[in-house]
């Protein structure tokens, strides 16, 4: 038993660091106190750390190199890359991405078309607001972008695209489309 001179426990000398020249071969203090005074050191100057790192990631570039490639090849790169993204630009989970997949059928928001498997759905949002709407593909997000989420200017392009057989009234379908993006426009906005 030793008796720690930082905190004053007395502890077994497993719990301290081995040192040559110490009358019983152990340092003074024990781990932790030496792991709390190196951590306190850290944040109160990380910079001898860091370029410490750095330094050691300039003599070792191909252990570096090597290191990196497997990250990638693991397929936890692509991992923590979404979930950073999703997290950072959206304020969402990718949990919360595949429930809102799931609530859509698994598609696109507007036209249904599935995800590929090398390209998600994007998260359509209000740019205003920030409040999410839904996922979408790519095509359907980009075509609310260049209409600049305008509902008149998305009503003239379904009136311009009506054949002229309709009558003057917008097909079923398209009524039902545009009122299911108008209401889902208005509860993300509440």
């Amino acid at each position: 038993m030793k008796t720690c001179r930082k905190c004053g426990i007395d502890k077994l000398l497993t719990e301290f660091y081995r040192m040559v020249g110490m009358r019983d071969g152990h340092r003074n203090e024990c781990k932790r106190c030496d792991l709390d005074a190196k951590a306190e050191r850290h944040r109160k100057n990380p910079e001898p750390a860091r370029e410490r790192t750095r330094q050691w990631a300039r003599d070792h570039p191909e252990r570096v190199a090597a290191r990196h490639a497997d990250y990638r090849a693991s397929g936890r790169k692509a991992i923590a890359d979404r979930k950073s993204y999703l997290k950072r630009t959206y304020g969402i989970t990718p949990e919360h991405y595949d429930d809102l997949l799931a609530e859509q059928g698994g598609g696109c928001g507007i036209c249904g078309r599935l995800p590929r498997d090398d390209i998600a759905l994007h998260v359509d949002h209000d740019h205003a607001t920030g409040a999410i709407r839904g996922l979408l593909c790519f095509r359907c997000n980009n075509a609310l972008g260049d209409f600049e989420d305008d509902y008149e200017r998305l009503t003239a392009a379904v009136r311009y695209l009506r054949p002229p057989s309709m009558d003057g009234a917008l097909d079923g379908l398209v009524r039902a489309r545009v009122a299911d993006l108008v209401a889902s426009a208005g509860a993300a906005s509440n």
